[in-house]
């Protein structure tokens, strides 16, 4: 178990929060989504309930180690500020003269917002002088971006030899969830991967294979499935070079006895436009000179089916080419089918994640994963660089 922000006392203390605030911008520079902040609110209200004073590290974007205008973190001050409803102090960088400075003046219940780290190539270099100045900043650490804890950098992992540090409640609970619920998950247990390649999944199928009792494949990387058992695909995406791999996946799924379920039926369109003409059809019958957009009306209610029973359920991925209403139906089928399971249930990856959210099922999950490639490393049984850092 690691410890947590609740086993320490930060009355009267400079709590250091390495927190994801990579938020998504438009040309404005206004923030087009705050789920990344609002997900780190109560962590950060709890040290001010608590007493203690609250100094937020993030990085925003890849500016390269160099200060570029449109990738300061000011936005995200102005709407921290709006969702505390307290003032959040930008701080001109993130080390420094300046920052130790306005640092040092804090008192309890106050919030700086410190610039990009990435600002400093030392940042993803683990720099360990840089490190050292941001763990100088504060009392007390506390890592509650779970999104980052798959890299090896400065505030995520490095700043642990110098200031010891400690998970935050948002942290905690993807541990719990992600780390806990999917090593000793309640059975019946179902995987639901969908996405546009095996390649980015391999592992995470791979190793789940040893714990799932029914996995569903849907996305384009359902193609290479089906052209592996013979099935011609026409014009859909598909990986030639993972087709044996495939083969190797669907040959491990008979041997441990997982009800492995592809797609039975299929939406395909002739252009790659919402627009296009599209037919749903079984798979002998894929024209030639289509394409798979996503699943049929028959493998929505097939994996429906399949996940009623289930008493833990893990999903990420879409079922289709979901920025697209003609071919978002699969996956809104499957966001509708794990809300409606009285399971377990375990969302990451941003179009699933769009989808319960574009739904109104937000509130009928059990947990929504705020790590991308962070969740699928955790997946896949991977050890964390910035959870292996924190305190036991």
């Amino acid at each position: 178990m690691k410890k947590t922000i609740r086993q320490l006392s930060v009355v009267n203390k400079k709590v250091f929060m390495r927190v994801d605030f990579n938020v998504p911008l438009d040309e404005q520079r206004h923030i087009i989504d705050d789920t990344r902040i609002q997900k780190t609110l109560p962590t950060i209200r709890y040290v001010l309930e608590q007493g203690g004073a609250v100094i937020l590290a993030s990085h925003l974007g890849r500016p390269k180690g160099k200060r570029l205008k449109e990738f300061s973190l000011q936005p995200v001050a102005e709407r921290l500020s709006e969702l505390l409803q307290q003032p959040v102090t930008m701080a001109p960088d993130c080390i420094g003269e300046a920052t130790k400075e306005l640092v040092s003046k804090m008192k309890p219940g106050d919030i700086v917002l410190l610039e990009n780290l990435r600002f400093h190539a030392e940042e993803e270099k683990n720099d360990p002088d840089f490190a050292k100045q941001l763990a100088a900043l504060g009392d007390i650490g506390v890592n509650d971006a779970f999104g980052c804890c798959h890299r090896a950098h400065a505030s995520v992992s490095g700043i642990a030899a110098f200031l010891p540090m400690v998970a935050g409640l948002l942290l905690a609970k993807e541990i719990q969830f992600l780390g806990e619920t999917v090593t000793n998950p309640e059975h019946p247990f179902a995987a639901i991967i969908g996405g546009a390649k095996i390649s980015d999944k391999i592992n995470v199928i791979d190793h789940l294979l040893d714990k799932v009792d029914v996995m569903i494949i849907g996305g384009g990387m359902a193609n290479t499935f089906l052209l592996a058992q013979g099935y011609a695909v026409g014009k859909s995406l598909v990986e030639m070079d993972k087709i044996e791999l495939a083969k190797k996946l669907l040959q491990k799924a008979k041997q441990k006895n997982v009800h492995f379920l592809l797609p039975v039926d299929v939406t395909v369109a002739f252009n790659f436009a919402n627009d296009s003409e599209y037919v749903v059809t079984n798979l002998n019958d894929i024209p030639q000179t289509g394409m798979i957009l996503d699943i049929g009306t028959r493998s929505q209610a097939i994996f429906a089916e399949a996940l009623k029973d289930m008493k833990t359920i893990i999903w990420n991925g879409p079922m289709g080419v979901f920025e697209m209403p003609h071919f978002a139906l699969g996956t809104q089928a499957v966001a509708k089918a794990v809300a409606d399971a009285s399971a377990v249930s375990i969302v990451g990856g941003g179009d699933s994640l769009a989808a319960i959210n574009q739904m109104g099922l937000a509130d009928a999950i059990t947990h929504i994963s705020t790590g991308g490639g962070a969740s699928l490393e955790y997946l896949e049984g991977k050890a964390l660089p910035g959870i292996i850092a924190l305190q036991d």
